[in-house]
């Protein structure tokens, strides 16, 4: 495998990158074409994008991409595409800023998969923490003390971005599978099969607009394709600490895109909702513990 090279400013790679993640609401709204068929081509492109980096950087060909570690690269990419799916759908029902927090609340379910299917053990502030995070989530969601209009429509887009977040939750775990192969790698098998997968289903015989060429191939080339490259050159130079703050200026960048450009307020309820889950998640990723609790207080998985 060859050994990444340190990234001068890997903060501000990280940063920028996260910066970039937040625009893709408006990259998709922009496009205006059905999640399946944005979906399709932001794999389609990123696919394009990914397999020439990885050619140029030597990635390719992978000597350690064994059947074994294909397949499981491959489940991956069918739960991320599923994801994005969902990701994108619940734009129109909710609005960008909603399902972009929501969508943040993964690292919860991964904790869960963890308890639930591989014995893991969680701590008591673990515990805590999800439950604050689940709380925000009703509040961020507007479906309770808030004065957005809760409709069926709107209840289905929340349905939405927690199913794409679980499902988000799937890859990762899939993914500590994977060893040491690079991340690039990984991306790109996901790609490659999102774009076979949603071949059958994408909408080819609606004209697409010159103008919503130019969004998509923002959301492949972009999105998919540098803003990952710039997280992954990151990662291994930074402290979880400082990943786990800049992770946030994603959904930040998310709620002022929402706000500023199509004019969708955040209330009280949801503000609070929303900051409910950023420190609930920064409390998950940090090992933050209440007062009087030891590091050791344990709580075991639920008995089958």
């Amino acid at each position: 495998m060859t050994q990444a090279s340190s990234p001068r400013f890997p903060a501000l790679n990280l940063s920028v990158a996260m910066m970039i993640a937040g625009t893709v609401g408006a990259f998709v709204t922009e496009a205006g074409l059905d999640p399946i068929t944005t979906v399709f081509w932001r794999c389609a492109f990123g696919t394009v994008f990914l397999g020439a980096w990885c050619l140029l950087r030597g990635y390719l060909p992978d000597p350690g991409l064994s059947p074994a570690r294909l397949a499981r690269a491959a489940l991956c990419g069918v739960c991320m595409v599923l994801s994005w799916t969902a990701f994108f759908a619940g734009f129109a029902k909710t609005s960008i800023a909603v399902m972009t927090i929501i969508y943040h609340i993964q690292p919860f379910f991964v904790v869960l998969i963890g308890v639930v299917f591989l014995k893991e053990r969680v701590s008591a502030d673990q515990v805590i923490w999800m439950v604050s995070a689940f709380v925000g989530v009703v509040l961020a969601s507007g479906l309770v003390a808030s004065n957005t209009v809760v409709t069926a429509t709107w209840a289905f887009g929340i349905l939405m971005a927690l199913g794409g977040a679980l499902l988000y939750a799937i890859v990762t775990v899939l993914a500590k599978g994977l060893g040491q192969q690079r991340p690039e790698i990984t991306v790109l098998c996901q790609t490659v099969v999102g774009t076979i997968m949603l071949a059958p289903l994408a909408n080819f015989s609606e004209h697409i607009p010159a103008a919503s060429w130019g969004w998509l191939v923002g959301i492949g080339v972009l999105h998919t394709g540098i803003a990952y490259v710039m997280m992954f050159s990151a990662y291994p130079w930074l402290s979880t600490p400082v990943i786990g703050v800049l992770t946030f200026i994603y959904p930040v960048i998310a709620i002022i895109i929402d706000w500023a450009i199509y004019n969708h307020p955040i209330g009280l309820p949801q503000a609070i909702g929303m900051a409910m889950i950023a420190a609930a998640t920064l409390g998950v990723r940090l090992g933050w513990r209440f007062p009087g609790r030891r590091a050791s207080a344990r709580l075991a998985p639920p008995a089958e």
